[in-house]
């Protein structure tokens, strides 16, 4: 009898054991994960991740099909650029904001998507591109064909086409750049962006109530919120202007549900960034932190240099209590890169384990952390916006799946192998990913919770900072260097006991005995 009970102890100990080793490679099975706006999104361009009906071309089906592939990596949002027809690759200038293009799918097939996103608990957000349309937005050639028709000497009125107030026409080219012709007229138009990109007036009532409507019809699909696109050229050069449209438009959805998700995009630095705050959206992407200029990447590049990772740590404290100055209720944006930046493996150069701490480090900050597909398995592509947007390496070969990626893109070398390859080892960057997202998923504290710098970590090369959620607390180790690290850690005054989860660039594993804690190089540890 006591050899059969010491068996099952044996057992139960053993199994135990094998659960917490394989946290690394296991499933991101559903975890119990507070359903809020504090999420990891994973962000899609629809024309280069999967294709369903070998035309070279990704598509909605094709989404579908790889939902549980981002399920799995343990995303619970995602972003999905323009899909409403457009001439261009890329969608940003819109035809007709009540449509899938074609070549993406159709709505069936859209509500589709969304009801699988919600099988799945997986919040999808659009791209709405409101600054401007394309000039075959039927408002646009409204308003041509009214001024082309204009006998000379008369003056538009609103009355007769309500069209012309949608955009700002001018008699005289306002500026040269951004001012366009009119075919067969006198008239100019601006467009910020491109001649094919005329932009709306925002000032216009009837513009406003536009919009209203087209965030209602993808509302009623089903959609959890949108990502606004280049919100700083609402009013360009006019950031107070375009904090009230995006006041206003926040108010709009969020009087529909607290549910809905909105983030802007404000291509500018900190101060700005705050600025915008103050129209109460939720999030605002940051710029700060991302990008081959983040500090980020700029932290990781200085690695060892003694004192890269204490400013960090202090930056990040910064960064919070000054958003929550412009609004107590914000959200964070993180990201390294998207489908306008080049890929983070060149921000590095192509360092391996520089690759997976940088992505760690995004995936450990507060908000809703972004990460932009096959930035999971270290993809290439930088230089011209298609090299960025290239097509998602699923498997080492071409198959019916991989699409063509846009025209005009060049030949991308990728080091570190496809999804099928990277799923198989244990070292890969997309194993990494996935346990670093797990990670984030199983502490709620690391999205939410409020940053204090751990001071008495004296090593210039630490990032330490505890964080602070609904009085439970955790501490947050990373060693921003390629050497290991052995810490002296004040127990008492923190009340930390052991080494909760931790992340590594190699098979070395963090020790914590007594008030000595060892750092592998590039690790983060929690500690509760």
């Amino acid at each position: 009898m006591k050899k059969s009970i010491l068996k099952l102890v044996l057992l139960v100990l053993c199994i135990t054991f094998l659960t917490a080793c394989g946290n690394k490679k296991d499933s991101n099975e559903k975890l119990n994960i507070i359903d809020d706006n504090n999420r990891t999104y994973y962000e899609v361009f629809l024309y280069s991740f999967c294709d369903s009906n070998k035309d070279g071309i990704g598509d909605i089906n094709g989404l579908i099909s790889k939902l549980d592939y981002i399920s799995d990596l343990g995303c619970n949002g995602i972003w999905l650029m323009p899909i409403m027809p457009s001439d261009s690759y890329h969608k940003y200038d819109v035809n007709d904001y009540y449509s899938v293009d074609p070549s993406y799918g159709t709505k069936k097939d859209f509500k589709k998507l969304v009801a699988e996103c919600n099988k799945r608990g997986i919040k999808l957000i659009i791209d709405m591109v409101f600054n401007h349309t394309s000039n075959k937005q039927e408002w646009f050639v409204k308003a041509t064909d009214y001024l082309k028709q204009l006998p000379a000497g008369k003056k538009p009125d609103e009355k007769e086409c309500k069209y012309i107030k949608y955009y700002n026409f001018a008699k005289d080219m306002q500026d040269k750049s951004t001012y366009y012709q009119v075919k067969g007229t006198d008239w100019y138009y601006q467009g910020v962006f491109a001649e094919n990109m005329p932009d709306l007036n925002l000032d216009d009532q009837n513009v406003k109530k536009e919009i209203q409507k087209v965030a209602d019809y993808w509302l009623d699909l089903g959609i959890g919120g949108f990502r606004l696109d280049a919100s700083k050229e609402y009013f360009s050069g006019n950031p107070e202007k375009n904090i009230e449209v995006l006041k206003w438009f926040s108010r709009y959805v969020q009087r529909k549900s607290n549910k809905i998700y909105v983030v802007a995009e404000v291509w500018d630095e900190f101060t700005t960034i705050s600025d915008y705050y103050t129209s109460g959206i939720d999030s605002i992407f940051n710029y700060t932190l991302g990008g081959v200029d983040g500090i980020i990447p700029e932290t990781v590049r200085m690695a060892g240099n003694g004192s890269a990772g204490k400013t960090f740590a202090e930056n990040l404290k910064t960064i919070q209590s000054t958003f929550q100055e412009s609004n107590k209720n914000y959200i964070d944006a993180p990201f390294i890169s998207n489908h306008d930046n080049d890929r983070p493996v060149s921000y590095v150069s192509y360092d391996k384990d520089k690759v997976k701490f940088m992505g760690g480090i995004n995936l450990m900050m507060n908000g809703s952390s972004f990460i932009y597909y096959g930035e999971e398995i270290g993809m290439s592509g930088n230089g011209k916006d298609e090299n960025k947007r290239a097509p998602m390496r699923w498997t080492k070969e071409k198959t019916d799946e991989t699409t063509d990626g846009p025209i005009g893109m060049e030949k991308q070398k990728n080091k570190f192998g496809s999804v099928e390859e990277q799923e198989k080892d244990d070292t890969s960057i997309w194993n990494y990913y996935k346990h670093a997202i797990r990670l984030r998923n199983e502490n709620p504290e690391i999205a939410r919770g409020t940053i204090n710098v751990m001071n008495d970590i004296t090593d210039g090369d630490i990032v330490a900072i505890t964080k602070t959620y609904k009085k439970s607390k955790i501490g947050m180790l990373m060693n921003n260097s390629s050497k290991e690290k052995k810490l002296t850690l004040n127990k008492e005054k923190y009340g930390f006991s052991r080494i909760k989860g931790s992340l590594t660039v190699n098979d070395k594993e963090p020790e914590l005995e007594e008030k000595k804690i060892t750092l592998p190089p590039y690790s983060i540890v929690i500690l509760k």
